[in-house]
């Protein structure tokens, strides 16, 4: 049956958005990886690009661990040991033993009782909050928090939802006070590290408050820190936000497809909570999880991150992304204070951002543009991510293709 009307309309949003500079647009396809020489980190290969070299400066890959050989080859143990694919959900026979294996090393990594892997961190944020949210519930978010957390929220649809304005404890203290009128619960939820910004929550803050009101909701005050983009990446010890802060959150959703390097996202809690998931969140009992391959590689990458040479990669991550920030200084160029590899450049315009994604890649360097809505309007920027197999050579020849832009 022909849908030519439906696609008609279809189309003209799609140019809409291309009018509008917020089309996304043909995806880069990453041919190939050229290992790292000559004092450069590796480089990549673009399809359509012919034997041209990228460097890349737009991955989550933020400690070099999905290439590491180590990490390689607990996959490829895996594989050949128990095969490409779980084959099941976990509660009919998608259990295997490298999954256990991985809950028990992030439950360990992140000091909890227990620790439960999703088959992405998206779905572990999905997954999580409608399950912990009753008809009695506020809850109460940070104006820029992740989309995941924005859609969790509306399919939980609680009694009562709050956005506070971003880092505004003022205002979180305002709508936690607002809502003990109404709602027997409450769950703050934040970013641990906000992906567009690199900038983090103040947990140990936020922790205070949610102490404070606490005895006011029958069911207590929850702290949900997503720290997929901390986790592995920040903090001397590579224990993200946390660590950071020197608070620690009720519940904790992480990503292994981050500085861990290889795919899937978790959540670690108390076994009250882990237990009460994995009966009730239907992203875990009805989506298969990641393979064991995947889960072997994972378990492999947090021990090397709680290692001294997983110390070392966050070492020199550090003085990467300080060389890039200190460099941003020298040619004028605004960003976003902090010490997270994520280093915005606010361009604050949506033709210019879209004019120097185009002149880096003409230079050889992938970045990523950040438009409204994925942005605020006047917040447009050019995301870069340093990451740990980033050499000062590269560095500089990011700064130098941002230099030419004039």
């Amino acid at each position: 049956m022909p849908h030519d009307r439906m696609e008609r309309i279809l189309l003209a949003d799609l140019a809409t958005l291309e009018t509008d500079g917020r089309l996304k647009g043909a995806e880069s396809v990453i041919a190939g990886v050229v290992p790292p020489k000559d004092g450069c980190g590796p480089r990549y290969l673009i399809a359509g690009e012919g034997d041209r070299p990228f460097l890349r400066m737009n991955a989550n890959n933020y400690l070099g661990l999905a290439g590491h050989a180590d990490v390689v080859a607990a996959e490829e143990a895996g594989v050949r040991r128990f095969g490409v694919g779980p084959g099941a959900v976990r509660f009919i026979s998608g259990t295997w033993a490298p999954h256990l294996e991985l809950e028990r090393a992030l439950a360990a990594f992140h000091g909890r009782e227990d620790a439960m892997i999703f088959s992405a961190a998206y779905a572990a944020v999905m997954g999580l909050l409608p399950p912990l949210v009753t008809a009695e519930t506020a809850v109460i978010s940070d104006a820029l928090n992740h989309n995941s957390i924005i859609n969790a929220v509306r399919l939980a649809r609680p009694k009562e939802r709050a956005i506070y304005r971003h880092l505004d404890l003022g205002d979180l203290d305002a709508r936690l006070a607002e809502a003990r009128r109404s709602c027997r619960r409450a769950i703050v939820v934040t970013d641990g590290v906000f992906s567009m910004r690199g900038d983090h929550a103040p947990l140990a803050d936020i922790m205070a408050i949610a102490r404070r009101f606490d005895p006011d909701f029958a069911e207590n005050v929850l702290v949900v820190v997503d720290d997929s983009h901390g986790v592995g990446a920040f903090g001397a010890m590579g224990r993200g936000t946390e660590e950071k802060t020197g608070a620690r959150a009720d519940i904790l959703i992480g990503t292994l497809g981050k500085a861990f390097g290889v795919n899937g996202g978790y959540v670690a809690a108390s076994r009250a909570v882990t237990a009460y998931l994995r009966e009730t969140s239907p992203f875990y009992v009805y989506s298969n999880p990641i393979s064991p391959g995947e889960a072997s590689a994972a378990a492999r990458a947090v021990a090397l991150v709680d290692s001294p040479a997983g110390q070392d990669r966050l070492r020199h991550l550090g003085v990467m992304a300080q060389r890039f920030r200190d460099g941003l200084a020298r040619l004028s160029l605004e960003s976003i204070a902090g010490d997270h590899p994520i280093v915005p450049v606010m361009v604050r315009d949506t033709a210019r951002t879209a004019a120097l994604v185009a002149h880096l890649r003409r230079e050889g360097v992938l970045a990523t543009g950040l438009n409204f809505p994925v942005v605020p309007k006047g917040d447009e920027e050019i995301r870069f991510q340093i990451c740990a197999d980033h050499t000062p050579r590269d560095i500089d020849a990011a700064l130098a293709s941002l230099a030419a832009f004039g």
